[in-house]
């Protein structure tokens, strides 16, 4: 296929009947790039390593042919069949050997999000036109962010879909036959990458955009902090209406600085102090709104107060940050500050975000699992100073140390796991030494958490917290984050049952 019939594949209604396309991986993300190609008639070969049964099941049945096997060299199958495009999973680093492949060969290599985009017309609103797209990326917060987003949006009136790094494809989306006004999506820097490949045909024009926050996360996949960052800045590129940063992060603002926009749009901060003009901020307990309003440079808008946040549990200081952010999004839109006072009222977090799981004989229990890298873990920490720590898993190629240095200085012990305990008990050796560590070293996955609550309620003081954030992936002994939470809860629960600390066998020594 010439590029120039490439470059014409920009709507769901242009012509893709025989583009042969490779899809590497078969998750959730790779089937919708499968099914979506398949109904617009091009020819799918779909490459995993392994493959969940009702995906290959389907497969099949949608047109689609499906090739398993190691994909540590290029199958001889991807090059008897000659792909005119790779649309890669996610997981695919830019040092895979097939996606240096596809590069080297010259062979467009897009991402699922550069195929909605191109596809986003399939269904359209009433004026004729497709969703508006805000785009949300960051460090931390993203999910977080990405649904308080989308709730505003729908409680000031917006047909809107939360999507993407969340955990539903932007093709399911996109091709949601209900249609929405506004998909509100989720980007990871891997996805983001991608993006950064495509050619201006398949270029992304956001209505709003975010980048959350930024601080050192999947080097081993980029290779470098500087290509992570690049990665992250690419969310601002084409933005319409508002780009939305953090003030407290200077990085952020350097994106929005350097980035090519769209004329017209306008940079706004956010952050915990009193906000200039064109910012959203704190001012005496108000989240205020100076943005979005004729006066700006003499009035504010209120949203919410700290306190009414506090009650529904929703004040650490870095959520507020998100509310703020997600905010700002939702009046770029036109949602006024009513609608944003009444959408949070009722807004939970999710489970495994700084969620308490117990309260018990003077002993608060928080379960952050979700905070994976050091940037998110030290906001746990600041939300609950004094904490018992647990600590470790995967650290993914990051220094724990500064994190240590700082946050971890002042926790009252640190429990730690994982399998490069080494690594952080050397950081506390180093940075922290007035910190009492504790080390557990269970092999089996279903008894790391028991002994660390058996750890942890030997040495917390009363009134004290046990905080669970990692500051690493859970891989190295969970399924995931979730189940990493879910063990440490129900762990939880089953000290509370065996009815006091005591039970614990005495305190532990240190190391």
């Amino acid at each position: 296929m010439s590029a120039e019939r490439l470059a014409g594949l920009t709507s769901w209604n242009a012509d893709w009947s025989g583009l042969r396309v490779a899809v590497l991986g078969l998750s959730m993300t790779g089937f919708s790039v499968a099914d979506t190609l398949a109904e617009l008639g091009a020819e799918v070969l779909v490459l995993s390593e392994s493959a969940d049964e009702e995906y290959a099941r389907l497969l099949p049945v949608i047109g689609a042919a499906l090739e398993l096997g190691s994909l540590a060299e290029v199958p001889e199958a991807l090059r008897a069949f000659e792909p005119e495009v790779v649309i890669a999973s996610p997981g695919f680093s830019p040092s895979h050997p097939v996606i240096r492949w596809a590069q080297d060969a010259g062979i467009a290599l897009w991402g699922d999000v550069e195929l909605a985009w191109r596809v986003r017309d399939k269904v359209l609103r009433a004026d004729g036109t497709p969703a508006d797209w805000v785009l949300i990326t960051g460090t931390n917060g993203k999910t977080t962010t990405t649904q308080l987003t989308a709730t505003l949006l729908v409680e000031g009136g917006l047909r809107a879909a939360p999507c993407g790094n969340i955990g539903v494809p932007v093709l399911d989306a996109v091709r949601d036959p209900a249609g929405f006004d506004v998909l509100v999506v989720e980007l990871s820097s891997h996805q983001l990458w991608y993006l950064g490949l495509s050619q201006p045909e398949g270029e992304l024009f956001p209505y709003s955009a975010v980048c959350l926050n930024l601080a050192d996360d999947h080097l081993v996949w980029h290779g470098s902090a500087e290509a992570y960052r690049d990665a992250k800045a690419l969310v601002y590129r084409n933005t319409r209406v508002a780009c939305v940063y953090n003030k407290a992060d200077v990085a952020t603002r350097r994106m929005v600085e350097e980035a090519e926009v769209v004329d017209g749009a306008r940079a706004i901060g956010f952050d915990l102090g009193i906000p200039g003009p064109s910012d959203l901020g704190v001012v005496e307990g108000l989240l205020v709104d100076r943005a979005f309003l004729d006066d700006r440079a003499r009035s504010a808008l209120e949203l919410t107060t700290v306190a009414e946040l506090e009650s529904a549990g929703l004040s650490a200081p870095h959520i507020v940050q998100n509310i703020l952010a997600a905010s700002a999004l939702a009046r770029s839109l036109g949602v006024e500050p009513e609608a944003i006072h009444s959408a949070l009222q009722g807004f939970h977090l999710d489970a495994h975000r700084i969620q308490v799981v117990a309260r018990h004989a003077g002993i608060t229990w928080v379960d952050d699992s979700k905070a994976t890298n050091p940037h998110a873990a030290a906001s746990s920490l600041r939300a609950y100073p004094g904490a018992v720590w647990v600590v470790g898993g995967d650290l993914k190629g990051v220094d724990i140390s500064e994190l240590v240095a700082d946050a971890g200085a002042s926790a009252r012990a640190a429990v730690v796991i994982g399998v490069e305990r080494g690594d952080v008990v050397a950081a506390f050796g180093r940075h922290a030494p007035a910190v009492p560590v504790f080390e557990v070293d269970a092999g089996d996955t279903g008894q790391v958490m028991n002994r660390v609550v058996e750890i942890a309620a030997g040495i917390v003081e009363d009134g004290g917290t046990v905080l669970l954030a990692p500051a690493a992936a859970s891989f190295d002994q969970f399924s995931g984050y979730a189940e990493r939470g879910r063990r440490f809860a129900e762990a939880v629960r089953e000290w509370i049952e065996r009815g006091s600390a005591d039970d614990a066998g005495g305190s532990p020594s240190a190391l």
